[in-house]
């Protein structure tokens, strides 16, 4: 296309008549185009019409082709080609579309045809001459002229010079009529059966040695009824050789008892899908097609209109039943979804509602002409109907049928035809609607006036109007194969008055002939599949203003529609096949945002000052005394919480999605390091000063120095933990944008929409896995630093002199995360509310941290004017920039620390004396051993002891208490 395009390029550029007096054919311009002839067309290939339009000529070796419209046929050369002189070729013969007549004459059955006066195919002056085979005879004009696409006399054809009336055998039939009933289709069906034998038993070509009989019942249309009859077709004579049911309830009884009997049964108004199966019903053939041949082009329907959920409604019946569950196989197959399938028995109410509220827009309802009526009352007291929604109904109720008086229903007639308003209706063509000749050599115009006469009430009274045409076909249908199994009258055939319920041969020989039936009949081409049924167009209809209008066919075989273009829609277009879903996403209040930014770009502003204060007074020994660095970790912490309030607050109406895992990335690091900062170099203050001071016996030591890079490790431990946390989690588990979805909501205008309010979230597949581990950790950490402030409320350090001040902070931030943690996850779908609690913790417990814990040291610094360094204070008189409390405080502790020093000096003397004299004694003992007992019955006596002893044992004793 574009090679060709660009072989053309040059003459659409080049203006008319550019070159000067050059020829119109000169080489280098190319051919010059031809306009199309009268009722026809040329087909350029390559190009489009409006390309076509803008060129007056063609390059060399460019073909075209000559089309014509209608039944016309191109006379002269089809095929141009463009030479290289300038001229098209074969210019001396004009290309013509002349109007050709029908080639159904240039053929004759049992017959031969001579063309005269013209050439194939057959054009105007044309002349067909008619001659029939021997023992044949010509039944109509032996010639006849084509004119203007017309041929001047009608068809005629070859009849067999058939036997006497009175030597012929009869053939009977035995035929079930429903004359009332659910269906009662024998009303118009057996008249155009007895016109059907009339019709065939006048004609010598078929069945010439055979008359054919009919013996009828009416079976009501009631399978009991049906049985009873049946018995008597099949146990009194004559011997009938083919059985006719009507309705499918009968058909199915008749056709499941015939292959017992070798009986071949026909029917004309059976359209049940399990009429089909061969198996169960081997010899069953009908006119009627099936009920699943609506269903193509149901599926055809739903794909014109773009319509991908639809739902049902049946009545419970074997007929119905099977036809939708061929009707879900089509659709599965054609991607569209019965999203509700609902049946019942006799009362439709319940169903109907369930219709309504399951939002049923594309209805599809099989049910009887009866149970219509009530379908279509509960369908307007529920309001199913009007430019919202589409009913797919069947096409063989009677024309009127909303109209015709129930007493079972309580609806107006007004209410049924407004209820009924617009629906669809797929009805089989029963009636062709071309007007040709048929096998009888009548139209389907003539057969419906020949019927109307023979009918005593008004077609729209009459039950079976419609199906006639198919009861006046199965009669030829039958005939046609009789007569093939006969041999025509020939000597090739079977005797067909011998054929008896025992003899399968002939029943084979009709069951083929029947298999392989084709003609033209009223109702169109007859011709059945594998499983017996008739294939046939479909007739589109629809309900406008009260009368049923065509509005399209369908041929199932070739997959073509034939559109009129004739639909018309209460709401100017067709519905949607469900209510148009809007997604909206509540993103979060700009106000709101922009508020709380405010606040957060201030508390910022306030953490950078305090950590500028803080780094520039760092010599002064007030602020020495409250670890600075550590403050320095929490200004940076507070203001890193407060930097996550922004990418808290962003959403999709500030960022694209590809943009948002990054955003949730930036909240769970910004808010996990900020705490960690934050909070973690407080928790290390409050948890040093427990530590040291309320284990007075073990940690003595450690109250007299501080060194403060444990401090510094205690905090990078805790932040540590919290960036191999959240690695751990981005990398196994990252933050990803999900939608949350909410309840439809209905707008207020009357439009069919509504509102699918949508909501985004940061999230992970195993969320709650994290948020546990991650609370769970935070948590603990929160209610043991509140422990470990109350525990150190009362304590008193020179080392951290704010710790007091950092137990208020640890109180306020554990308060408000405790409580806004669980209320935030409670209200994660709110998102205005969600946002609010987080961002305003997150905001007030960084000022009141910042507040707490840098406010105090600027008053007292700016008031009292202590900003003099430690080494500037020993410069001075011996007197302290302390106030006289913390000089004394400071005294006591030295004397204090001496005092104790002395003690434990006195206690090791005293524990070494002990000892020596558990060993003094203990030699003793050893030295003098115990002396016997006095006979008069005193202690025992030992040895004096030495004077000089015993002083020298007092004097020790003296040096030990000394």
């Amino acid at each position: 296309m574009l090679l060709l395009l660009l072989l053309l390029a040059p003459l659409f550029l080049r203006p008319p008549g550019a070159g000067g007096a050059q020829a119109p054919n000169a080489t280098s311009e190319g051919c010059q185009i031809i306009h199309p002839p009268w009722e026809g067309g040329i087909r350029y290939r390559g190009l489009t019409r409006d390309q076509v339009k803008a060129i007056n000529f063609l390059p060399v070796d460019y073909e075209i082709e000559y089309v014509c419209r209608g039944e016309r046929e191109v006379v002269g050369p089809k095929v141009r080609k463009c030479l290289a002189n300038g001229s098209w070729t074969d210019m001396d013969t004009p290309s013509r579309c002349v109007r050709i007549c029908s080639k159904s004459y240039l053929t004759l059955e049992n017959g031969k045809v001579f063309l005269t006066g013209g050439d194939l195919p057959a054009l105007d002056g044309a002349r067909v001459d008619f001659r029939c085979d021997p023992d044949f005879h010509l039944v109509g004009s032996t010639r006849s002229i084509c004119s203007q696409g017309q041929w001047s006399t009608p068809k005629p054809h070859c009849q067999v010079n058939r036997t006497p009336h009175s030597e012929r055998r009869a053939v009977y039939i035995g035929a079930l009529f429903p004359m009332s009933g659910g269906w009662p289709g024998g009303q118009a069906c057996q008249p155009a059966v007895e016109m059907a034998l009339e019709d065939v038993n006048s004609r010598r070509d078929i069945l010439p040695d055979y008359e054919l009989k009919l013996i009828h019942h009416d079976s009501k249309c009631d399978p009991g009824q049906a049985t009873k009859y049946l018995y008597e077709l099949l146990y009194n004579d004559p011997i009938k050789i083919i059985l006719m049911p009507g309705c499918s309830s009968v058909s199915t009884l008749v056709a499941e008892a015939a292959r017992m009997w070798n009986l071949i049964v026909l029917s004309y108004g059976s359209s049940s899908p399990a009429l089909s199966n061969r198996q169960r019903f081997p010899t069953f053939f009908r006119t009627h097609p099936s009920a699943t041949l609506h269903n193509p082009t149901r599926v055809k329907l739903f794909e014109k209109w773009g319509w991908k959920k639809i739902a049902t409604i049946q009545q419970t019946t074997e007929v119905f039943t099977s036809t939708l569950d061929d009707l879900e196989e089509r659709v599965k197959e054609a991607g569209i979804e019965i999203t509700f399938r609902q049946s019942f028995f006799s009362d439709p109410a319940v169903p109907v509602k369930n219709l309504k509220r399951q939002d049923a827009r594309i209805i599809v309802g099989l049910f009887y002409e009866t149970e219509a009526r009530k379908v279509f009352c509960e369908v307007y007291k529920e309001r199913l109907f009007g430019k919202k929604y589409v009913w797919f109904l069947i096409g063989w109720y009677a024309d009127n049928w909303f109209k015709i008086y129930d007493p079972s229903i309580n609806c107006t007639v007004d209410e049924m035809t407004q209820a009924v308003e617009g629906h669809i209706t797929t009805e089989i063509v029963m009636l062709n609607p071309a007007n040709t000749r048929s096998i009888s050599n009548m139209t389907s115009q003539e057969f419906v006036e020949k019927l109307t006469k023979r009918l005593k009430r008004h077609p729209e009274e009459t039950g079976g109007f419609q199906e006639a045409p198919l009861a006046y076909d199965a009669i030829w249908a039958l005939a046609l194969a009789l007569n093939k199994t006969s041999g025509g009258g020939g000597r090739s055939g079977v005797r067909l008055e011998d054929f008896n319920y025992n003899n399968q041969t002939i029943t084979d020989q009709i069951y083929r002939a029947m298999n392989s039936s084709s003609f033209e009949g009223v109702s169109g081409h007859v011709v059945f599949d594998a499983s017996g049924s008739r294939m046939a167009w479909t007739l589109i209809e629809q309900l406008q203003g009260g009368s049923y209008k065509k509005i399209g066919y369908y041929d199932s075989t070739k997959d073509d529609l034939s559109w009129s273009r004739t639909d018309k829609w209460i709401g100017g277009s067709p519905p949607a096949d469900q209510t148009l879903v809007i997604k909206t996403f509540r993103f979060l209040s700009q106000k709101l945002f922009i508020s709380v930014s405010v606040l957060s770009s201030l508390g910022i502003v306030l953490a950078v000052v305090c950590l500028s204060f803080n780094i520039y007074n760092s010599h002064v020994r007030y602020i020495q005394n409250s670890q600075p660095n550590l403050n320095n970790l929490t200004a940076v912490g507070c203001s890193l919480a407060l930097a996550a309030v922004f990418p808290l607050g962003l959403d999709g109406y500030h960022i694209g999605r590809n943009q948002f895992p990054f955003v949730c990335q930036a909240r769970l690091w910004l808010l996990g390091l900020g705490f960690s900062l934050g909070y973690g170099s407080m928790f290390t203050k409050i948890w040093w000063v427990h530590t040291v001071f309320t284990k007075k016996e073990e940690k003595k030591e450690w109250r007299k120095t501080l060194e403060p890079w444990k401090l510094y490790a205690t905090v990078g431990l805790l932040v540590g933990m919290d960036v191999l946390t959240l690695a751990i989690w981005q990398i196994v588990d990252p933050l990803h944008r999900t939608i949350e979805t909410f309840a439809k909501e209905e707008p207020k205008e009357d439009i069919d929409v509504s509102i699918l309010p949508q909501l985004e979230h940061c999230s992970s597949k195993k969320m709650n896995t994290w948020l546990g581990i991650f609370y769970g950790y935070k948590g603990l950490l929160l209610l043991l630093g509140i422990f470990l402030a109350y525990e150190t409320k009362s304590v008193s350090t020179e080392k951290i002199n704010d710790h007091r001040a950092v137990g208020m902070a640890i109180y306020n931030v554990a308060v408000l995360c405790l409580i806004t943690a669980p209320v935030t996850m409670i209200l994660s779908s709110q998102q205005d509310a969600a946002f609010a609690f987080a961002s305003l913790a997150i905001v007030f417990s960084s000022y009141i941290t910042l507040v707490v814990l840098f406010v105090p040291k600027m008053r007292r610094l700016i008031t009292r004017g202590e900003w003099q360094s430690e080494a500037q204070d020993t410069m001075k008189t011996g007197s302290s920039t302390n106030n006289n409390e913390e000089e004394k405080s400071r005294l006591l502790e030295k004397e204090n620390r001496e005092l104790e020093k002395i003690i434990a000096e006195k206690e090791e003397r005293v524990s070494e004396l002990r000892h020596q004299l558990q060993s003094r004694q203990q030699l003793r003992s050893r030295r003098h051993p115990p002396t016997p007992p006095d006979p008069s019955g005193g202690l025992p006596r030992g040895p004096p002891e030495p004077p000089d002893r015993l002083s020298c044992d007092g004097s020790r004793v003296h040096l030990l208490y000394k």
